[in-house]
């Protein structure tokens, strides 16, 4: 296949994607179903929305701050304004066109603050090995959670049976999947060769974060940034009457389902909502107010980032332009 229809495609597909789960999932709502979605909309407490954006800003400056820790050892001090606008100016362009964000972070402090894009860039590859690490902590917590309600299904609720089904994901999956590793590093595979070099690159990463001058400020900031994505979920939880008495189970799965949405469309546009209201529906939560719920979650985090990336596009270049008077 051509490489400029690759491309394309890459940038096309997932917009498709999210397009068409909006369009199907709004296809299978009864009359009724849009009534009791529309009114869910209407009554929620927007100021719990609001909360949860708090939140979500707060994640972006402990970013921001974050990303000084990776370029000081590299000599490099660029001002916190330029830091915070490119991280927003990231998260905006996601939306548009994936992982564009990390190209165009890279690029404003190149041209902003003269930090050579390859090592600005490097610094981000970093910062996303420590937030992988984080998400996969989040995603076995989750998982933890999970086995007891699918074991309820494989077990028919016997105890015994959510025992067994722990020490299957946490013991044997880890065994078998450490003697696979094993095995396939002698591959000569050109896909394994790949995913093997993506594995030692995540170990290189996490070593070079252990290794750094300021890891304890690096991974305080790490755990907080992660701690206020989990509060942003948890905090709109309370907008809705339906969803005010989660469980942390349905909180953490519910995050994680969300989070994972992401990967699948820009933004997750169309997936989000539709993955994050099956996860809640799992946890005996109706239909339409987990529906309602996901589109909230979503359309907020949206806006929030559209308007603050926004401004941030507009805004850095007279920033920029005021300091050199």
């Amino acid at each position: 296949m051509n490489r400029k229809i690759k491309k394309t495609l890459f940038l096309i597909l997932p917009i498709l994607l999210g397009v068409f789960l909006i369009w199907y999932s709004l296809s299978k709502l009864s009359p009724s179903d849009v009534a009791s979605i529309k009114t869910s909309f209407e009554t929620a407490n927007y100021w719990w929305v609001l909360v949860s954006l708090i939140f979500g800003i707060l994640s972006h400056l402990s970013r921001a701050y974050r990303w000084q820790f990776l370029l000081e050892p590299l000599g490099y001090k660029p001002r916190f304004a330029n830091s915070i606008m490119s991280v927003l100016i990231a998260y905006l362009l996601n939306l548009f066109i994936p992982r564009s964000g990390e190209f165009a972070r890279a690029a404003s402090v190149k041209k902003y603050e003269n930090i050579p894009f390859e090592k600005a860039f490097g610094t981000i590859v970093a910062e996303r090995v420590a937030d992988a690490i984080i998400l996969l902590a989040i995603i076995g917590v989750a998982f933890f959670y999970q086995t007891e309600l699918i074991s309820s299904y494989i077990f028919k609720e016997d105890a015994s049976g959510s025992i067994y089904s722990k020490i299957f994901v946490f013991v044997v999956l880890p065994l078998i999947g450490f003697f696979s590793y094993r095995f396939l590093k002698k591959s000569r595979n050109v896909f394994i060769v790949k995913v093997i070099t993506f594995i030692h690159g995540l170990i290189d990463g996490a070593k070079s974060i252990f290794t750094m001058k300021k890891k304890w400020k690096f991974i305080a900031h790490t755990i907080f940034i992660w701690g206020m994505y989990v509060l942003m979920f948890y905090a709109v939880t309370f907008a809705l009457p339906e969803t005010t008495n989660l469980s942390f189970a349905a909180i953490i799965v519910g995050f994680v389902v969300g989070g994972l949405s992401m990967a699948l469309t820009n933004g997750g546009l169309g997936t989000y909502p539709l993955l994050v209201a099956g996860a809640l529906v799992l946890y005996k939560i109706e239909p339409n107010p987990a529906l309602a719920f996901g589109w909230i979650m979503w359309t907020a985090q949206t806006l929030m980032v559209i308007l603050f990336g926004s401004l941030s596009l507009i805004l850095i270049p007279i920033y920029n332009k005021y300091q050199k008077k």
